[in-house]
């Protein structure tokens, strides 16, 4: 057990010492798959994010919303079954 952990974190060290190095090689001179980074790239980003997060709320909500309609009905269902039933012959 003592054995992989010294080997583990010798790896997690020298990949973190390794990592600078080879993103600096990078024959693009940082520049994105989407292209350069300017202003109105990181504005048009920020309102994505703004606008995801409120929609993926309504959306989860809208789920929640049905699937508990549809645990009610069954309820009701089951609940009128029973009642409907009274055993016997």
């Amino acid at each position: 057990m003592r054995r992989l952990a010294v080997t583990t974190s010798a790896l997690l060290v020298s990949l973190a010492l390794l990592a600078p190095v080879a993103l600096a090689a990078d024959p693009d001179h940082g520049e994105g798959t989407y292209g350069p980074v300017t202003d109105k790239n990181i504005t048009n980003a920020g309102f994505m994010v703004i606008i995801f997060f409120p929609l993926l709320v309504l959306v989860l909500s809208l789920i929640q919303w049905k699937l508990d309609q549809r645990k009610e009905r069954r309820k009701k269902a089951a609940k009128k079954l029973a009642s409907d039933w009274h055993g016997g012959w």
